[in-house]
C-alpha cells in the first residue's frame, strides 16, 4: 500500500511539473510566433462573411461587426493577420468576401494577382517612433535608429504595411545597413511590436499612431516630409460568393457611421486636410 502511495504522489509531482512548464514555456524576451487570428460576430446562421483584416485594424473592426451584425443580421468572422500573409491565403483558399489591409500598397498587390477589384478608403495609418518612457535612449528622429548600440524592433518587410513604409524611410536617408545591425527583432504583424515596445524589449520602434500606449511609451512626431503615411483600404474580393452581403459591409465600413469606430481608436479619417498631400 505504501508503494501503491508513493506512486500515486510522483505521478501527480510529473504532472503539476508539466503543468508548469507548459503555462512558462514563452521564455523572457522572446514573443510567440504569429498566426492570423479568427473573431466572429454572432447573427443570423443563414448568412454570414469572411474578411480578410490586417492585425492593426482589430479594435474598430470587432466593434464594427457586432454593429453591423445587429443592424443588417449578418454574421461576420475576422481572419487578422499581416497582409502579405493574407494574400497568400486568399490565393491559395480563394474564399472570403472581404479584404483590408493597412495600406492600399497591399491592396494593390491583391489587385494585381486578381483577388480584388474596387476600393473605398476609411483612414490613415500614420507611423510614429515610439520608446520608452521619458526616452532614456535620446531618439529624436529615424535617423538615430542607426546610433550604435541601440535595440530597434521593426515590422517584417514582406508581411506588414509598417515594415514596407519603414523600409521606404531608411532607404531615404541611405541608414538601411546602419539600422539593421541594431534590429533586435521584426514581427509579422504590428500588434507583437507594440507587446515588445509595452514589454520593454526594444529602445524604439515604428508603430502607427493607433498602437501608441501613453501609460507605457512615448511618441515622437515624424515629419511629414519624412514620413510614409498609409492609407487603409476596403473591397470585396473577386472570388466572394455573396457579393451583396459584402458590398454592404464594405460600404458600412467606409460610411461616416463605420468610419467613427476608426476615429475612437485613435485613426486620423480619411480624408484629412492634414494628410492632403498622401494619395493613394
Amino acid at each position: 500500500m505504501k508503494s501503491k502511495q508513493i506512486g500515486f504522489m510522483l505521478i501527480l509531482l510529473i504532472a503539476g511539473a508539466l503543468l508548469i512548464s507548459g503555462c512558462t514555456s514563452t521564455q523572457s524576451g522572446n514573443i510567440p510566433a504569429s498566426t492570423p487570428t479568427v473573431t466572429t460576430t454572432s447573427g443570423s446562421p443563414q448568412e454570414s462573411i469572411l474578411v480578410y483584416a490586417g492585425a492593426g485594424l482589430k479594435a474598430p473592426l470587432d466593434e464594427i461587426g457586432s454593429v453591423f451584425t445587429k443592424k443588417y443580421g449578418i454574421a461576420v468572422q475576422y481572419n487578422y493577420g499581416g497582409a502579405g500573409t493574407l494574400v497568400s491565403q486568399m490565393n491559395l483558399s480563394k474564399k472570403g468576401d472581404v479584404f483590408m489591409p493597412g495600406s492600399t500598397v497591399e491592396f494593390k498587390t491583391a489587385k494585381d494577382q486578381g483577388l480584388v477589384n474596387a476600393s473605398q478608403i476609411v483612414a490613415y495609418h500614420v507611423p510614429v517612433i515610439v520608446v520608452q518612457k521619458g526616452n532614456p535612449k535620446n531618439i529624436t528622429s529615424i535617423r538615430d535608429f542607426a546610433r550604435p548600440g541601440l535595440k530597434i524592433a521593426l515590422g517584417d518587410v514582406n508581411a506588414t504595411a509598417i515594415g514596407k513604409a519603414g523600409a521606404k524611410m531608411l532607404q531615404k536617408f541611405n541608414i538601411t545597413g546602419a539600422v539593421e545591425k541594431n534590429v533586435v527583432t521584426r514581427t509579422p504583424t504590428i500588434n507583437e511590436l507594440t507587446v515588445i515596445m509595452n514589454l520593454g524589449q526594444a529602445d524604439a520602434a515604428l508603430l502607427t499612431l493607433d498602437q501608441v500606449n501613453p501609460g507605457t511609451m512615448d511618441a515622437i512626431t515624424i515629419p511629414l516630409s519624412d514620413n510614409v503615411v498609409l492609407i487603409t483600404p476596403i473591397g470585396a474580393t473577386t472570388f466572394t460568393q455573396n457579393s451583396d452581403a459584402a458590398n454592404k459591409f464594405v460600404n458600412f465600413v467606409a460610411s461616416d457611421e463605420g468610419k467613427a469606430f476608426f476615429a475612437k481608436h485613435g485613426f486620423p479619417i480619411y480624408p484629412d486636410p492634414a494628410y492632403a498631400s498622401v494619395k493613394p
